[in-house]
């Protein structure tokens, strides 16, 4: 038996964006197929990323939930390349580590198991001498 996908309910107005009627078959059920940050890793990216866009650092972010892999990305500009990338991999957790923060030219930076050790390589770049 083939796997549902979500399912699109496009209620009565069919001219309203389909991305925002989008409905899983099961509600309140995680895709068992898909890696996904939890809340308490999401916590210290997004407070990392409020203080890099309160020092004009960053502008905006993505965050995409494939099958291997959660990746929130970081952009300096909307509609550019990501200038860091946030990388969840479990499968790696007992070799390389599950995090990994990757640059714009796709050089790992920093790679554990402990997000916050992880995201410190970021912090660096927060840090600069005042005249």
């Amino acid at each position: 038996m083939a796997k549902e996908g979500p399912v699109l309910d496009f209620g009565n107005n069919p001219r309203k964006s389909v991305g925002m009627f989008m409905q899983s078959p099961q509600p309140n059920v995680a895709f068992p197929d898909q890696v996904a940050f939890h809340r308490t890793e999401l916590a210290p990216i997004l407070a990392l990323y409020g203080r890099m866009v309160a020092a004009g650092e960053w502008r905006d972010y993505g965050i995409s939930c494939l099958r291997d892999q959660a990746v929130f990305s970081v952009f300096q500009r909307t509609a550019e390349n990501p200038l860091y990338r946030i990388e969840k991999r479990p499968k790696l957790r007992l070799r390389q580590g599950q995090y990994a923060v990757i640059g714009a030219n796709g050089q790992v930076l920093k790679r554990g198991n402990d997000l916050r050790q992880v995201l410190r390589v970021l912090e660096r770049k927060l840090i600069r001498i005042v005249d």
